[in-house]
């Protein structure tokens, strides 16, 4: 049973990204890719493995503040094998927070294929910011400062 977000994230819903862990400075989210999602290689697309690592890693960092928002401040990501499209077979992100500051994060994160192969690794720094829900998703200012 995948657990509650506790945000509003059209793009993780589109996707169909499921919340599997959400505690203690740790993450794990689940992600079923579909042949829409592949490269002209036929495996999982780089931009969709980089949305996963972010939001595996958000979400780490969240895990500790679950009423806050928080903002991708800067990621690196490193791809190690192809990520397969297999029914059936979901890909598994999981993320840690490595060390927080009253506003800031440090995580990683790692995607892993159905045999337990490491796919994609990421690093990121995060910023907690106040959270701002907007229902008719028009644009405003993220508070940043």
């Amino acid at each position: 049973m995948s657990l509650d977000f506790q945000a509003h994230i059209p793009f993780v819903r589109l996707l169909g990204f499921t919340l599997e862990k959400f505690e203690g400075g740790e993450s794990e989210l689940h992600f079923a890719p579909r042949p829409e999602h592949c490269n002209s290689f036929g495996v999982t697309h780089g931009g969709v493995l980089m949305t996963l690592l972010d939001v595996t890693m958000a979400t780490a960092a969240r895990s500790t503040q679950p009423g806050s928002g928080i903002v991708t401040i800067e990621m690196k990501t490193s791809f190690m094998r192809p990520a397969p499209v297999a029914p059936g077979k979901p890909l598994i992100g999981r993320g840690r927070l490595l060390h927080r500051t009253r506003s800031m994060a440090f995580v990683e994160a790692s995607v892993f294929d159905a045999e337990g192969q490491l796919c994609a690794q990421a690093s990121g720094t995060f910023k907690y910011v106040p959270r701002v829900e907007s229902p008719d998703h028009r644009q405003y200012t993220l508070p940043t400062d």
